[in-house]
């Protein structure tokens, strides 16, 4: 249906697409005709601006705004086209096909209720129609066998995972060596079965590695969730997540390099809700920059890991971290520190030196990491945990105790809860 019969056929329409040219998406008119038949018009941008003008224009049930690369330079225009449709009351799908992360950020920032990528995957248009009419998410689907066992949950009121973030202090601390092995040695704690059901999540937007680590895919799935967290339902977490060994869920960091502020602390509030109902154990890879989102992530948090390093800078940025969190009343008092390259047990002068740090710092250092030396690169490099790669490392089996330590406060928590 043509831009000119939109605006003025007597027919009721049931939505639009609005576009530069609708004949650059052709699996949109397919799909289009699919779902609603004659039911639906297609609009240019210039035709869109006139058509919200009109007070019927609130009687469309949904708008498919279709954009590429070429319409980057009028984001304004189609900022403003979304608008219009929201303040009619008409319902939002966004159709983009290779636009940048940013400028799609924007858009979905203004309400858009879906997003499809194109190419549109099979019945993808189908089903965001469906959610446009959904009151609730939809309801949790059955666990997932692997081979290992129960990988992923369903959504259960009883179930509360464990978050444990880890944030280093300083660049090089080594907090995604140690967030990708604890979890691994959660996801092992027990000597038989069942094990706890264990996640990993990066959420280092920009540089994030934990993928490199475990020589996994980034995939696609994981920048589409983010993008629509309010739309999340068990299928779309699950899409998002990846596998290793049969034994770890892994959700990487999306393809792209995206800024901090891509998501908001109401997204990450979301996810990690969706995260504990499904995982007993949810590790988090923080970025090392403060940002936003931090104080929703140390909200939810059980502990909140800090690596750090015995040097000078680490000191510094330790007494800003206090500063910046007591400024704002946020739980210091959930930090753990963990001292990374820790000296061996003959270096009185260092012993000498990590005593005087925590003194002044006023805090404990739960945890002292030994140098695992060369092989900690080459278990990142080769994508396997040190328990795989290094069984014997100093380094590995301070990990594990930390994290059997971590499993058996857990295990008595629920046992006295029940």
């Amino acid at each position: 249906m043509t831009s000119e019969t939109a605006l003025q056929t007597n027919a009721p329409l049931v939505a639009c697409t609005i576009s530069r040219d609708v004949q650059n998406f052709d699996l949109l008119i397919e799909d289009m005709e699919d779902a609603l038949g004659e039911a639906w018009g297609d609009l240019s941008f210039d035709d869109a601006r006139q058509f919200f003008r009109q007070p019927d224009s609130g009687s469309l049930k949904f708008v498919a705004v279709a954009i590429d690369q070429q319409d980057e330079s009028a984001l304004a225009m189609i900022a403003e086209l979304i608008k219009s449709a929201k303040v009619q009351g008409v319902k939002v799908i966004l159709i983009a096909d290779e636009v940048s992360p940013m400028a799609l950020h924007q858009l979905l920032q203004l309400g858009a209720e879906d997003f499809i990528p194109y190419p549109l995957p099979e019945n993808a248009l189908n089903e965001a129609i469906a959610r446009l009419d959904r009151p609730e998410k939809a309801p949790a689907v059955d666990f997932v066998e692997t081979s290992a066992g129960t990988l992923y949950g369903k959504s259960k009121s009883n179930r509360n995972g464990v978050v444990l973030p880890v944030q280093a202090v300083c660049g090089g601390a080594g907090a995604t060596t140690f967030a990708v092995n604890l979890a691994w040695e959660l996801a092992n704690i027990e000597k038989k079965a069942p094990q706890p059901r264990v996640l990993l999540i990066d959420l280092n937007l920009q540089y994030g590695s934990v993928s490199t680590y475990l020589d996994l895919p980034r995939r696609e799935a994981v920048y589409e969730l983010l993008t629509s967290t309010e739309l999340m339902d068990d299928d779309s977490f699950r899409q998002a997540l990846v596998e290793f060994n049969d034994t770890l869920a892994v959700m990487t960091a999306p393809p792209d390099l995206l800024p901090l502020d891509f998501i908001s602390s109401e997204d990450i509030e979301r996810l990690i809700d969706m995260a504990k109902s499904q995982f007993d154990y949810v590790v988090v890879d923080m970025p090392t920059t403060l940002v936003n989102w931090t104080e929703a992530v140390l909200t939810a948090s059980e502990f909140y890991f800090v690596p750090f390093e015995l040097d000078l800078r680490s000191a510094q940025n330790i007494m800003r971290l206090r500063t910046a969190l007591q400024a704002e009343d946020l739980p210091w008092e959930k930090l753990r520190f963990l001292l990374n390259r820790a000296p061996k047990a003959m270096d009185l002068n260092a012993k000498s030196r990590i005593k005087r740090l925590s003194e002044n710092l006023e805090i404990a250092i739960d945890v002292q990491l030994p140098d695992g030396g060369k092989i900690v690169r080459e278990a990142c490099d080769q994508g396997l945990p040190l328990a795989l790669e290094a069984a014997k490392s100093p380094l590995r089996k301070e990990i594990m105790k930390l994290a059997a330590s971590i499993h058996a406060h857990q295990v008595e928590h629920l046992e006295a809860a029940e």
